[in-house]
């Protein structure tokens, strides 16, 4: 007798049972022996994939030059997204660890000496490129030598309204009307303490690696007076302990009032206040050394404004000089659509002006104080023309923007091409030029020559004919007098 489970007997269980449809499935899925053998043709454009994105992250990554992001990447970014955007994105891609590295190592031509400390090539990247700290080993890694964030103003601000950033491609030239857009003080400090290893020893330079320096341009908040220093003095107390170089930007036109420091009349007390502050200042448990203190001017200074400044500066304490900042002046040549925007321009057409103050500056300032030059540096000839000028450094911030991330090494390769035309290297070039054309004090009283025995006859002569007309003009008004 069939067996009933429930009252329903065995056979029919087994005669109307039936699995689900979708369990049929996954049975037939998990029971195959083996998978089905993939196309040939599908795993060739697999690897062939594979290996041009290999290739293409290669080139990208490991190219000093980084010709895909010059040639490529940065046309397209330029022509998709509008000036900021494109900047911003540049900042965060360099913070993320994915920027191309400079893999080669400085040619020995380029040393340079800069307050006794040994840099391991002389061009910096200007101030205004990464305003919050946010990407320094990310610019060190393209090989600059010096890095200079900022402007960073004590308070937050926003800046001035958008669109604010305007690029005169024509022209190989960029206008900003920014206004110090800043996260303030705290935000950026705390940006600079998370690269700092936390059981890292001492150092002896805040940008943690050999051969560089870092910078902090410090600016002044929107709303604080004109002509008070108390935003530079609570910026050199902030960032001194963590900085190399400490930049003072009484240059920028983009802020009301800021250029009036330059004038003599403020300046001194400026540089009195911010290089008191320095000196004040406690040894870090980064590293032990004080940051050296450096003015950046503006390039529309007089000639006349231009000497009244760096005789305040011979009376002062600060350690250097960053010429220039970006130019209100708008040359004739200009034929970008852009040109009548607002702003400070910056790029090629501010060589020329820069240059001429560099020269000025450097008549009237001692080889001890050294200067650094800005402006229109796009290749290694422009670098090499500062060099002759006088300049210890360089720095680049419009043909970085430009020409990309390997605008640093290019500029570098350009620049030991022309030192070995020379057989110099840049060290000799800044030395030769640095002692013919540094102010050498004034210029001692030559003594009055001895007169010699022909002159003193001659004065005796000229002596004895004037007391023989004395003499005969006496006797003549004797006699009229005797007449009356």
């Amino acid at each position: 007798m069939p067996i009933q489970r429930h009252g329903i007997p065995n056979t029919l269980l087994k005669s109307s049972f039936r699995p689900p449809k979708n369990l049929q499935t996954s049975r037939r899925i998990f029971t195959q022996s083996a998978p089905q053998s993939r196309s040939p043709i599908r795993t060739g454009l697999y690897t062939t994939a594979f290996i041009l994105s290999a290739g293409l992250f290669a080139v990208y990554y490991f190219d000093s030059r980084s010709a895909l992001h010059r040639y490529v990447l940065t046309p397209v970014l330029r022509n998709i997204l509008d000036p900021e955007t494109g900047h911003k994105l540049a900042v965060k891609t360099l913070k993320s660890g994915f920027g191309p590295k400079d893999t080669v190592s400085d040619d020995s031509r380029l040393k340079c000496t800069l307050w006794g400390e040994e840099i391991s090539n002389p061009v910096g990247l200007a101030a205004g490129f990464d305003k919050d700290g946010e990407a320094i080993d990310g610019l060190f890694d393209l090989g600059f030598g010096w890095v200079e964030i900022g402007s960073v103003t004590p308070k937050p601000q926003s800046g001035n309204p958008r669109p604010r950033m305007f690029r005169l491609e024509e022209d190989d030239a960029v206008i900003n009307r920014y206004g110090f857009p800043s996260q303030g003080h705290a935000s950026v400090l705390s940006q600079m303490l998370s690269r700092i290893p936390v059981f890292s020893p001492h150092h002896d330079r805040a940008a943690l690696r050999d051969g560089a320096v870092l910078a902090v341009n410090l600016g002044k908040n929107k709303e604080s007076p004109g002509d008070s220093i108390d935003d530079f003095v609570t910026g050199v107390r902030a960032f001194g302990p963590y900085s190399d170089v400490l930049v003072v930007n009484i240059s920028s036109p983009n802020t009301p009032g800021l250029r009036g420091l330059q004038n003599k009349d403020h300046l001194q007390r400026l540089l009195d206040g911010v290089t008191a502050a320095r000196d004040n200042l406690q040894p870090s448990a980064l590293t032990s050394k004080k940051p050296k203190i450096v003015l950046k001017i503006a390039p529309d200074l007089e000639e006349s404004q231009l000497v009244d400044m760096a005789n305040v500066i011979r009376k002062s304490k600060i350690d250097g000089v960053i010429v220039s900042n970006t130019t209100i002046q708008r040359p004739k040549h200009l034929i970008s659509a852009n040109k009548t925007e607002a702003g400070g321009l910056s790029g090629a057409p501010v060589k020329p002006y820069s240059l001429k103050a560099l020269r000025t500056l450097r008549e009237h300032l001692p080889a001890s104080i050294p200067l650094i030059g800005c402006g229109g540096i796009a290749t290694g000839k422009d670098a090499l023309d500062y060099a002759r000028a006088g300049a210890s450094m360089v720095q680049v911030y419009t043909s970085f923007g430009y020409a990309g991330v390997g605008a640093c090494r290019r500029i570098k390769d350009q620049l030991v091409e022309e030192l070995a035309k020379e057989g110099k290297t840049w060290e000799q070039v800044v030395q030769d030029s640095v002692e013919k054309y540094s102010w050498k004090g004034p210029k001692p009283e030559e003594p009055a020559p001895e007169p010699s025995v022909q002159q003193l006859i001659k004065e005796a002569e000229e002596l004895k004919v004037t007391l023989e007309e004395l003499g005969k003009s006496m006797g003549t008004s004797t006699t009229t007098l005797d007449h009356e």
